[in-house]
C-alpha cells in the first residue's frame, strides 16, 4: 500500500514537471482578452485530476516495442541534429527576424485551424481565425507581423486529429512518430491530412525547389524552437509512460474545449 502511494506521489510530481516541459506554450493561467477573462484550458486541476491517473491504466499501446525504440531514436536525433540546428538558426537570425518567421508560419497554421474549425462547425473560431488570417496576410505583410494579436483577436489551434475526435473517432493505439514524437493512430492520420492541406496551399505559390526546401526547413526549425519539450530531462525511468499519459490527457482536453 505504501509503495503504491509513493508511486502515485512520484507520478504526480513527474507529471507536473513534464507538464511544465511539454505545455510551456499553453495557457495555465487566466488570460485577459479585452475586458473578458478567459479561463485556462490546461489548468493543473484538469491535468492532475483522479481521472487522469486512472487513464494511465487504459491507454492502448500494442506498438510499445516500436514506440520505445522510436522514442530513443528521437532523443538521439533531437540531441545531436535537431537541437544543434535550432541553436545555429537562433544564433544566425536576429531576434526580430526569428519573430517574423514564427509569425509567418503561425499565419499558415491559422489556415489549417480555419479549415478544421469549419469542419467542427465552430462559428466563433472560424470567424476569429478568418479575421486573423485576413489582417495578418494583408496589414501584417503575409503574416510576418502579427497585427491580429495586437488587436486582441485570439489565436486558436485546431488540427484534423481534433476534428476526428470532435466527431467521435477514438484515439486508437498510442504511437511515437519518427522525429515528430508522441501521437496516436487517429492523430497520425490527422497530421497527414493537415500536412496535405498545407502542402496544397504551398503548391499554389508555384515555388522553386530551393524555395520549397527552405520553407520546409524553416518551418521545422521554427516548430522545434518554440516547443519546450526535451527528451529525458526528468531523469526518470518512467518517462515514456508519463509522456504517453500526458499526451493522451492533453489531447482529450483539446478535443473537449
Amino acid at each position: 500500500m505504501t509503495m503504491r502511494t509513493d508511486y502515485k506521489a512520484m507520478q504526480r510530481y513527474l507529471l507536473i514537471l513534464l507538464a511544465t516541459l511539454t505545455l510551456g506554450a499553453c495557457s495555465t493561467a487566466p488570460v485577459k482578452q479585452g475586458d473578458e477573462i478567459i479561463e485556462p484550458v490546461f489548468s493543473p486541476e484538469r491535468i492532475l485530476d483522479p481521472e487522469t491517473v486512472t487513464l494511465s491504466d487504459t491507454i492502448s499501446d500494442p506498438f510499445q516495442g516500436f514506440n520505445r525504440t522510436m522514442y530513443r531514436f528521437n532523443y538521439h536525433f533531437d540531441r545531436y541534429i535537431f537541437l544543434p540546428a535550432v541553436r545555429g538558426y537562433q544564433a544566425v537570425l536576429p531576434d526580430f527576424a526569428e519573430r517574423g518567421v514564427h509569425n509567418f508560419f503561425n499565419n499558415i497554421r491559422d489556415i489549417t485551424t480555419l479549415f478544421n474549425s469549419i469542419l467542427q462547425v465552430n462559428g466563433s473560431k472560424s470567424l476569429e481565425t478568418t479575421t486573423r488570417v485576413l489582417f495578418n496576410s494583408t496589414i501584417g505583410l503575409l503574416g510576418f507581423i502579427d497585427v491580429a494579436s495586437a488587436m486582441d483577436i485570439p489565436r486558436h489551434r485546431e488540427d484534423f486529429g481534433q476534428t476526428l475526435g470532435y466527431w467521435g473517432v477514438g484515439n486508437g493505439p498510442f504511437l511515437v512518430l519518427p522525429i515528430l514524437g508522441p501521437s496516436n493512430v487517429r492523430d497520425g492520420v490527422g497530421l497527414g491530412v493537415d500536412m496535405y492541406v498545407q502542402t496544397t496551399l504551398r503548391d499554389e505559390l508555384d515555388l522553386e525547389t530551393w524555395q520549397e526546401w527552405t520553407w520546409t526547413g524553416l518551418n521545422a526549425l521554427d516548430l522545434r524552437a518554440n516547443t519546450a519539450f526535451r527528451y529525458f530531462e526528468t531523469g526518470s525511468p518512467m518517462e515514456y509512460e508519463l509522456v504517453r499519459l500526458l499526451y493522451t490527457t492533453m489531447r482529450r482536453m483539446e478535443i473537449e474545449r
